[in-house]
């Protein structure tokens, strides 16, 4: 194993963790999820350059378009549950209340 794919894939794991086990509020765990999309799109992007070819220059690009709208998207959802809610606590969630 490579220092460069050690560190990418233990920064991955280290996203996985932090959003397995420190659950206790919405936005530290968009943050790991934003790590985790981050140490992908590097890892894919050197990937492309160490293989030379133009048939995969476009999914580093793929990879970061769908990465901002998972962004967007989960800020969206931490604004709409802060004012309906008043917190990000995720233990105050009841996915079966409307």
């Amino acid at each position: 194993m490579t220092p460069t794919h050690f560190t990418f894939s233990s920064a991955f794991i280290l996203g996985l963790v932090g959003l397995t086990f420190h659950r206790t509020h919405l936005l530290s765990a968009l943050l790991c999820l934003e790590g985790m999309m981050l140490s992908l799109f590097i890892a894919l992007s050197l990937w492309a350059l160490q293989l030379d070819t133009t048939v995969y220059s476009a999914s580093p690009m793929l990879l970061l378009a769908f990465s901002a709208c998972e962004a967007s998207a989960g800020l969206a959802l931490l604004v709409a549950t802060a004012r309906t809610h008043g917190t990000d606590h995720l233990q105050s969630l009841n996915l079966l209340q409307c």
